[in-house]
């Protein structure tokens, strides 16, 4: 198991992911109000707040949050409904995903989806 550059193994106490969670979640009811007709600028403002875990485009930035940049729409769709309704449960992900509409579901994996990402050999 390879660990990312600068993450020497730490994990954030579950009490601090909780309030990260509280935080957050308060984050996309308020992106809301001023929502964007098209749908790339309103999945790059809703990404904004997925930002602290995911990284600005879709790069893992904590230790544990998958990459989300390239990954096919519908599976991005399919999880965070998944985490929305319940069949799926992670402590933040499950809070996070709770006031997301459909519209808003689909602008974020359309975002990620079309996040092209790079292989380099080292």
């Amino acid at each position: 198991m390879t660990q990312r550059p600068g993450v020497k193994g730490r994990r954030a106490a579950p009490a601090l992911l909780l309030l990260l969670a509280a935080a957050l979640a308060g984050v996309l009811p308020a992106a809301a109000w001023a929502q964007p007709a098209d749908k790339d600028a309103r999945g790059r403002q809703l990404a904004g707040a997925c930002a602290v875990c995911h990284g600005p485009r879709g790069i893992g930035a904590a230790p544990d949050a998958p990459h989300l940049a390239g990954q096919p729409e519908g599976y991005l769709q399919r999880q965070l409904r998944a985490f929305r309704g319940g069949e799926r449960r992670h402590e933040i992900m499950s809070v996070i995903a709770k006031p997301l509409s459909d519209a808003d579901i689909d602008a974020l994996a359309a975002f990620y989806a079309a996040q092209a990402i790079e292989l380099r050999d080292r």
